[in-house]
């Protein structure tokens, strides 16, 4: 447990796995790592258990009984209250369309199995370092014509109208804004957002893209893509 920082000794992870060896292992993994860990092989008890405390990040299987897990993301990401948990789903090392459909219910990540204890821990610690910087980071408004990103109440409008945005949304989003006119690529977006290189494959931030163009409407085509490299925030007052 050398060198673990405050956020990550007291993070609480919450883990729906209905495998019991690998339920056990991770629990040990996390619990040994100074993290505090509840494990749960229904979702039943995990709805249960989110509803009386809150957990920073939830890693979540898809494959399970009593309901799926894409079902019990579809339910966390209802509730505003749950916009700022991590959500990192554990799928099988196949299924892109389950990677894809969880990014798109609004999952931050994923990992597939079968997964090494070390990248497990990895891709928690880099999300829960992005989580407690975009907490603390920039106190100011980024405007650009409709759209208006404060971080100081971590909202984001448009036309007026507050927009519902998971965590991993909004810090792509104010990356974006942050640097107007700029193309970022790939790889720079998906380490400076998730905390890891692009590994040539990865469809996060497309989907992750597509869905704040989504949520934009209408302004969404601020958002282009550059063919071959990545995207940029470009805001032109005619629009």
């Amino acid at each position: 447990m050398v060198g673990l920082r405050r956020y990550e000794l007291t993070a609480m992870i919450y883990i729906l796995e209905d495998d019991a060896s690998i339920l056990k292992l991770v629990e040990y993994t996390l619990s040994s790592n100074g993290y505090e860990v509840m494990g749960f092989d229904r979702p039943s008890m995990f709805l249960k258990a989110i509803s009386e405390r809150k957990p920073e990040l939830v890693l979540l299987d898809i494959m399970l009984p009593e309901m799926s897990g894409l079902d019990v993301l579809k339910r966390i990401r209802r509730e505003r209250k749950y916009d700022d948990v991590i959500v990192i789903m554990l799928t099988a090392k196949s299924s892109e369309y389950d990677k894809v459909l969880g990014l798109d219910l609004g999952s931050d990540d994923y990992i597939a199995k079968p997964f090494g204890m070390m990248e497990l821990l990895a891709r928690i610690k880099a999300a829960l370092r992005r989580r407690e910087r975009g907490v603390s980071h920039d106190e100011g408004k980024l405007s650009y014509g409709p759209v208006i990103l404060d971080s100081r109440a971590h909202v984001v409008t448009v036309d007026g109208h507050e927009i519902q945005m998971t965590l991993k949304e909004y810090s792509l989003l104010k990356l974006l804004m942050e640097n107007e006119g700029i193309c970022l690529s790939r790889d720079s977006i998906l380490n400076t957002v998730w905390g890891y290189a692009f590994d040539g494959e990865n469809r996060t931030v497309d989907v992750h893209v597509r869905r704040i163009r989504e949520k934009l409407g209408n302004h969404g085509t601020m958002i282009q893509t550059v063919a071959g490299v990545g995207y940029r925030f470009k805001y032109e007052a005619q629009q």
